[in-house]
């Protein structure tokens, strides 16, 4: 299907986009208003304690940013304000809980207007404290899945993962769902209630052993290295891959007969063309190479030159 006709498709729907904040997301929103400007709405979920909060970070950390010149400049900037307020909906919010965080009459209202729901949000950390990747990676896909159901409108379902689930394996890999339980090291078996109640345990180890009040730099410190070890000892190479696999393990199992699409990117880099070439935020996944290089602080890479490395560029 080409550009056009998924444009086509987003003509006149209500799409909810979780991790708007983060490089995917901004480029995800900026292409909707770009190719399809009749879109209805675009609600877009953030981590904020309240309204004004959640509308504050998607004004600085979204549409603020460069990336967004291009519509500026189509529109005029009173024209893009105007685009702005009639499209996007900033909604504060949590992937990591039920109904992402959404009082019930927000919650049921949104449900009613939504066709299509973008799930992007999550934690990229290599080594983020376990506790963490779960509530947001793990749990954050099965209570997308949860609210997506409650949508009797929707279309799609589309779970932004990685192709990095499959861990360091080597060789032709086929993009089949993954099956709960089953991890990467031979002969384990995968218990996701077990790993979240482990997590509970160590926390209440570590808050009794400080006299009922835990230490929260020996708290962080612990949840790095237990998600580390946990993710080793099932075969994935750190916290990250380890539980975006569980999330799609969770989401696989609840869907039903739900509209699902799950894409694992590689490595991403810049845009490659649209909305104009080169534009990256920070230094990402191999980018820290090549500004090192650049800077002249690394001179030279090993490596086969008969290698093929798989990056995405964002068109």
């Amino acid at each position: 299907m080409d550009a056009g006709a998924v444009a086509g498709c987003l003509r006149d729907k209500t799409v909810l986009v979780t991790g708007s904040t983060g490089y995917l997301g901004k480029l995800m929103v900026e292409k909707i208003l770009r190719v399809q400007p009749d879109v209805k709405k675009v609600y877009l979920l953030v981590r904020a304690p309240d309204a004004a909060s959640a509308e504050q970070r998607i004004l600085t950390q979204v549409l603020g940013k460069d990336l967004f010149n291009t519509l500026r400049e189509k529109h005029g900037l009173a024209g893009f304000q105007k685009l702005i307020k009639e499209k996007i909906v900033p909604l504060a919010g949590d992937v990591g809980t039920r109904n992402f965080g959404l009082d019930s009459s927000t919650s049921d209202d949104l449900c009613q207007e939504i066709d299509v729901i973008v799930h992007g949000a999550a934690t990229t950390s290599f080594y983020e404290r376990y506790d963490v990747a779960l509530a947001s990676n793990a749990l954050g896909a099965q209570y997308g899945c949860e609210f997506a159901k409650k949508c009797p409108n929707l279309k799609l379902l589309l779970h932004v993962s990685t192709a990095f689930v499959a861990g360091t394996q080597e060789g032709l890999l086929l993009e089949k769902a993954l099956k709960m339980g089953e991890a990467l090291r031979p002969g384990c078996h995968l218990d996701i209630e077990a790993e979240l109640q482990l997590v509970e345990k160590v926390k209440a180890e570590l808050a009794e052993a400080k006299s009922g009040g835990s230490d929260q730099s020996s708290e962080k410190i612990a949840m790095k290295e237990l998600g580390f070890k946990r993710a080793c000892h099932f075969g994935w190479p750190n916290v990250y891959t380890f539980t975006k696999a569980m999330g799609e393990m969770l989401l696989e199992q609840q869907r039903g007969d739900l509209p699902v699409v799950i894409i694992r990117p590689t490595m991403v880099t810049s845009t490659y063309q649209d909305p104009f070439p080169g534009w990256i935020e920070g230094a990402r996944t191999i980018d820290a190479l090549i500004v090192a290089y650049n800077e002249q602080a690394f001179p030279c890479f090993v490596g086969d030159r008969n290698d093929t490395m798989d990056a995405v560029s964002n068109t």
